[in-house]
């Protein structure tokens, strides 16, 4: 039997390709822990381990006995670098952008406090769910970005703008036109983080605010959750991609994402001088 504070695996995710699932608990009040476990690819996932990320959270939100979920990486070196590039080549983009699950989503929806611990690179699809999660710790190796243009992965709609209503309107735009780097200082002064630590404390760190979190009345939380989530509902549920389909309908599959992508995997820049800017 598991002692009070210690971290079990959770039987029914123990085949999970992607992820660890694990659980602990202190007096009868329980976290439960979803590490991304990919870190020869940097963390980044496919649609398999997206899959199995929304399905914890989808488990942990229904657990009366779970009051804070944390959403990390295996290793010190990536806490997720978004989408594999390579298999976002041969399966994942070109199928459009409703061929990946959305854990952008599966976080909002998450009634329970989510927190995100990041060591490392927090990059592309990483960066966004880091940014969705209610709170963000990140150790001091941490580098926040985002890849879109860089790698030609058409992000649109809600997961973009609303880094906006964190961060202001310029400083997002910077960060999603530009594909800047930022170190955890950086984002800590930007406000896309709540707390800095050293790399050997951050599991402290995040183990006193769960400790904070779980001594709150749990229903209460899940009415402020739900408050500042409802501030983007007008926009989160329209169709999956609709301005990248509405404004660039042919983008997935073509030359143009394919010379990105080509790019990326060979760690050359892009050479984009042959395409246009787009219709006015």
């Amino acid at each position: 039997m598991a002692k009070a504070g210690e971290w079990t695996k959770v039987a029914k995710f123990e085949d999970c390709k992607e992820i660890i699932y694990e659980k602990k608990y202190y007096n009868g009040r329980g976290v439960a822990r979803i590490s991304i476990n990919r870190p020869q690819r940097l963390n980044a996932l496919t649609s398999v381990g997206m899959q199995e990320i929304i399905d914890a959270l989808w488990e942990a939100g229904r657990d009366n006995s779970i009051g804070v979920v944390i959403l990390t990486g295996v290793g010190d070196t990536a806490f997720c670098t978004g989408g594999d590039v390579e298999w976002e080549q041969t399966w994942g983009t070109t199928r459009g952008p409703r061929a990946t699950p959305s854990i952008n989503d599966a976080i909002l929806d998450c009634p329970k406090p989510v927190i995100a611990a990041v060591k490392g690179w927090c990059v592309g699809g990483g960066n966004h769910w880091a940014y969705c999660c209610d709170f963000t710790i990140a150790a001091h190796n941490a580098k926040f970005g985002q890849n879109g243009p860089r790698v030609g992965s058409p992000a649109s709609g809600y997961i973009v703008s609303h880094l906006a209503k964190i961060m202001g309107h310029k400083r997002a735009r910077e960060m999603w036109m530009l594909c800047r780097r930022y170190t955890a200082q950086e984002a800590y002064e930007m406000g896309l983080v709540n707390k800095v630590v050293p790399l050997e404390r951050i599991d402290e760190e995040v183990d006193k605010w769960c400790q904070e979190l779980l001594a709150l009345s749990p229903t209460c939380l899940r009415i402020l959750k739900a408050s500042f989530n409802g501030e983007m509902e007008h926009i989160r549920h329209a169709a999956s991609g609709y301005y990248h389909k509405l404004l660039a309908p042919d983008f997935d599959g073509s030359e143009e994402q394919r010379e990105a992508q080509r790019a990326f995997l060979e760690k050359r820049l892009p050479d984009f001088s042959k395409f246009g800017m787009g219709k006015p």
